[in-house]
């Protein structure tokens, strides 16, 4: 059995402020080492299970924050950015499931560091008329290939978005939102623990299916009128309202795609302190 884990960061053990997950700063260099412990503990789990083979891709910010050294051996790691498929590069290649490891909610959503691609942004993304965090859009590009979700990993906000997207798959609260910025966290041995069941146990659920490849839609709305103009330049993509665009695709490897697009240059079009 092949598992894939789309690894991000602001979900992990302990993680609930910027400088935790920005690259270069003190904080940073402190959780990597529990971000990294987060994904060791799930790959001992899928071990256990039965897998076979676990391919880690680094799906946060720079995608170089795992600490290779301290990488369970039983795993391989994706690392560097610029992958055709982003957070869920991998799930083309033959996996039997994909493992969802510190994710948080969506953007508008409550939950530590809840934001959907870009970090304040965007206000809302929605798929096929629902609103759809990281975690929704990446479930449903799974689908398309018949990877199920074995197993999500966050702040419980982050888990109880996940019973929407993936009502079958394990889930592991590892901190309790308190606000944006704040969080009950466990420690680090006892979320390990929890991990590496929930992993476990997930892995009775891996196996692929057939895929099924449908058109979806997708909208933006964004907390600034010029990102929703800057969006709207991109073929397909339209302007529907002042802060908000929407795009159709035949698939939904071509909707991310475009919505890789879409924020990209939304991102570069903000200016400074007043985005």
């Amino acid at each position: 059995m092949r598992i894939l884990i789309s690894a991000d960061m602001e979900g992990a053990t302990g993680v609930t402020w910027t400088a935790d997950v920005l690259p270069q700063t003190e904080q940073w260099q402190r959780f990597r080492r529990l971000f990294t412990g987060d994904v060791n503990a799930c790959v001992a789990g899928l071990r256990a299970g039965g897998a076979t083979d676990v391919l880690v891709n680094e799906a946060h910010s720079s995608q170089r924050n795992l600490l290779l050294e301290d990488l369970d051996t039983g795993a391989r790691l994706l690392t560097g950015r610029h992958k055709p498929l982003s957070m869920m590069q991998g799930v083309d290649s033959g996996v039997d499931g994909v493992v969802f490891l510190g994710y948080h909610a969506g953007a508008g959503q409550e939950g530590v560091l809840a934001h959907t691609y870009l970090e304040n942004s965007v206000t809302g993304v929605w798929l096929d008329g629902e609103p759809a965090g990281e975690g929704g859009l990446n479930a449903a590009l799974a689908a398309e290939h018949g990877v199920p979700v074995l197993l999500v990993t966050g702040d419980d906000k982050a888990c109880e978005e996940a019973r929407d997207y993936a009502p079958d798959a394990e889930v592991v609260a590892v901190k309790e939102c308190v606000s944006r910025y704040a969080a009950i966290c466990a420690p680090p041995r006892v979320t390990a623990e929890r991990i590496t069941a929930a992993a476990r146990a997930a892995m009775s659920r891996a196996g692929r299916t057939p895929g099924a490849v449908a058109p979806h839609r997708i909208e933006v709305e964004f907390d600034a009128t010029h990102l929703a103009a800057a969006a709207a330049v991109v073929p397909t993509v339209t302007r529907i309202g002042a802060r908000r665009v929407g795009f159709d695709a035949e698939s939904m490897t071509l909707a991310m795609q475009a919505f890789k697009v879409v924020t990209a240059i939304a991102a570069g079009a903000v200016e400074g302190i007043y985005g």
